[in-house]
């Protein structure tokens, strides 16, 4: 298998491209040089910033980011490697570092599945806690970053509107 390793990065990020509603997602490593893309939905970076966070307050509670803020754009040109289809992290407790490993739409894996007979293109992120706390909060910032709810039934409101469904069919 080809695994594209970050250990550690020198950026890790999530991001978009887009305006909101026609957002494209994606996490970007860098480091040494070079610089990974990989494309996602907005559903797995939102469920990866929430696991990042249980498993940091399992295994390293009092860890806090808050000097470590990285609010820059996605580093350009952007060249999509795969389009992430399973996402699995792990706890290496010899190092204290969250290993993310990202693996492309089609491969079959689970908790079980020895990544490194894999015949595909992988991406693996090696992090401390509080890289990864960092990582996470930001995450949170680009999926909450999208277009407003609406207060009546949570769906997505659009610059003009929606036809919303509580409202029997009206524009609100």
């Amino acid at each position: 298998m080809a695994v594209i390793d970050y250990d550690p990065p020198e950026r890790f990020v999530a991001g978009t491209v887009g305006p909101p509603g026609q957002r494209q997602f994606y996490l970007q490593a860098s480091g040494g040089g070079r610089v990974t893309s990989v494309a996602c939905e907005k559903a797995q970076v939102a469920v990866l910033a929430e696991r990042i966070d249980d498993l940091l307050e399992e295994y390293a509670p009092d860890v806090e980011a808050d000097d470590l803020v990285d609010n820059a754009p996605l580093d350009m040109p952007l060249t999509e490697e795969f389009v992430v289809g399973t996402i699995r992290l792990d706890w290496d407790p010899l190092t204290q570092r969250l290993v993310l490993h990202l693996v492309p739409v089609g491969e079959e894996v689970d908790e079980t599945t020895d990544l490194a007979v894999l015949d595909t293109l992988s991406l693996r992120v090696s992090m401390d806690a509080r890289y990864a706390r960092s990582f996470a909060n930001r995450s949170t910032k680009v999926v909450s970053a999208g277009r407003p709810p609406c207060p009546f039934c949570g769906a997505p409101l659009d610059p003009a509107g929606h036809v919303c469904p509580r409202a029997n069919g009206y524009k609100r």
